[in-house]
This record gives C-alpha cells, structure tokens and sequence, in this order.
C-alpha cells in the first residue's frame, strides 16, 4: 500500500506524476520494455528487462504477456527469452511506407536558408554512379548566391555534399573510389592527391560536417553533413553554400554547426540514426 500525505487546505493533492505528464503509466512500461528488447539485437532474458526497467519480475512479465497476446513480442528457445514480434514490424513498416523525404526536408531547408542568410541543398548519393545529386534546394534572396540546378551531380571529391559522404568510408573503400573515379581539378584548390583527401576526410569525421573551400568553383564555400537512415548509413545530405565574401574563416563553424542541426532533425524525422564512430 502506497502511503499519501494529506494536501494543505486550499491546495489540490498533486497528481501522480504518470498523470502530470500525460502517461499511462503501464503503457509507458511496456513500450520501453519493446524498446529495450529492441535494443538487445536478438533475445533477452524476462530478468534482465526487469532490471533495466526497474520494475519487479511479475510485473515485467505481465506486461509482456499482454504484448505477446497482441503480437509486439514473443518467447523463443529453451530458456524463453524474449524478442521483438511479427506485429511490432508490421506497424513499425507503415511508417517506413508513410515517409516523404523531400515533405520532411523542405521546411528543414527553407528554415536553414533563413538562419544561415545562404543557399541550402539536399543531396542524395547516387550508388551506381558514386556521385552526389542535388534533389531540393531553397536559394537565398542575395544578389549573389550559389544556384545550381536540380538534378545537378556534384563530384565526391571536391563538394561538400561529396565528402561528407566520403567521409563514411573507410580509407580502403575511398582509395578503392578513387581508383575507379579519379581526382579531376576543378580549380587550383582542388585536392588532388590522395593523401591530403584523406586528411579532409578526417577532419569532416572529427567536425561532423564537410568543407568545400573553393575546391569545386572559384569564389564558393560550401558545408555539409549527411543524413542517415534507420540502418546508420548516410544517404543523402543537407549543404549551406556561399560566396567566400560572406562565408569568411570566421562563419565556417557556426553554418558547419547549422548543417549538422539541420541534418539531424532530417534524420530523426526520417526515423534514422547515426551509428557511433
């Protein structure tokens, strides 16, 4: 039994905190409980949850014999361990069907171009190809601006869009790129040996975003982070591209800082994630 203090005259009692925030309290549970048993990537035991969970056995395990009655989990082998159900991906799949990128970027773009006072694109990687393409983009209202056209292919090596993809890669897979696409010059800026590429790259690892310096046009800046889908890869990206008259040493980190802010929002509506490293 729970012992309650009685309220002070003139107050209402407080209420328990699952009400104050708009929870039920044994829906709260088992969903986290499908979240941990998610988490695990296979099976676990109905005492590990509980201890994650902080909640008793009993408890832990009528919640999930609710779950498995609805199909969201089920037991499997000897021991009885739990893992995720057939109806948590049925349900889990209508979102992946339900999603529109260019819907959940577009609003993302427009409020980025609005911060940064810059052209914002959206980039997805061609795999065949293994180039950048440039789906959306909202211009800025400067006399001079970047503008390119949608549709428009950017080289891996020398855009931010480009390197920010190849930043995912290890070094075998962008020397194996390399090999096959080669290091065109664009401009006098351009990286062209392989090893000062992959410096970049682990620069743009270490930032989170890449850096375009005048390596594609003359007199353009560019910065860019990727956006990742639900299995950890990056598969398009968001970049804020100027003129080198406004996009000075001095305002590289703070539109890099935009980008990566932008790119998240993009990933955590997509229902993706950033894998660690």
């Amino acid at each position: 039994m729970v012992a309650t203090v009685p309220a002070k005259r003139g107050r209402k009692p407080a209420a328990p905190a699952a009400q104050a925030t708009g929870q039920v309290q044994s829906l709260t549970r088992g969903l986290k409980l499908l979240e941990s048993i998610a988490e695990s990537h296979g099976s676990v035991a109905l005492t590990e949850l509980a201890q994650q969970a902080g909640l008793p056995n009993s408890t832990t395990h009528r919640l999930l014999t609710t779950m498995q009655q609805l199909g969201f989990v089920r037991q499997v082998g000897e021991l009885g361990h739990w893992s995720v159900g057939a109806h948590a991906f049925i349900v889990g799949s209508s979102f992946l069907q339900s999603r529109n990128l260019m819907a959940i970027v577009h609003p993302i773009l427009r409020k980025l171009m609005e911060d940064s006072g810059e052209t914002v694109n959206l980039a997805v990687l061609d795999q065949s190809d293994h180039q950048a393409i440039i789906i959306d983009q909202v211009q800025c209202t400067q006399l001079m601006r970047m503008s390119a056209p949608i549709g428009g292919k950017l080289p891996m090596h020398a855009s931010g869009a480009g390197k920010a993809f190849l930043a995912y890669l290890n070094d075998d897979q962008v020397s194996g790129l390399l090999h096959r696409k080669g290091l065109h010059a664009y401009t006098h800026a351009t990286l062209v040996s392989p090893v000062h590429l992959k410096e970049d790259l682990a620069q743009t690892r270490k930032r989170g975003y890449s850096f375009d310096d005048e390596e594609h046009a003359l007199g353009l800046r560019c910065v860019a982070a990727c956006i990742y889908d639900e299995h950890g890869v990056p598969f398009a990206a968001i970049s804020i591209s100027g003129p080198i008259s406004r996009i000075t040493d001095d305002r590289v980190t703070e539109l890099g800082a935009l980008a990566i802010k932008g790119a998240k929002e993009v990933t955590a509506a997509w229902g993706g994630m950033r894998q660690n490293g």
